[in-house]
């Protein structure tokens, strides 16, 4: 409700500025819309760009090494002892 209110407050505020032309009102909006947007967004801590593709090199060396451990466990497995 509170969220509402905000926006609510917003308008009536360009209301009595005298901003009551459509582009005016529109732009305004989109202001408003944005630096919500931007406070989200920044509340979230998402992380950049660049800390994901680091983050996807690490996963795929070690999905390397995980896929090279378990081929050394299936040959040692797949050894026959001899037989005298």
């Amino acid at each position: 409700m509170s969220k509402s209110k905000f926006v609510i407050d917003r308008l009536a505020k360009l209301f009595e500025q005298g901003l009551i032309s459509y582009k005016d009102l529109n732009s305004e909006i989109l202001n408003i819309l944005r630096s919500k947007k931007d406070e989200i967004i920044f509340k979230l801590d998402l992380p950049t760009k660049e800390e994901l593709e680091i983050l996807k090199k690490r996963i795929e060396i070690l999905e390397k090494k995980f896929e090279r451990l378990n081929k050394n466990k299936t040959k040692k497995k797949s050894k026959k002892a001899k037989k005298f």
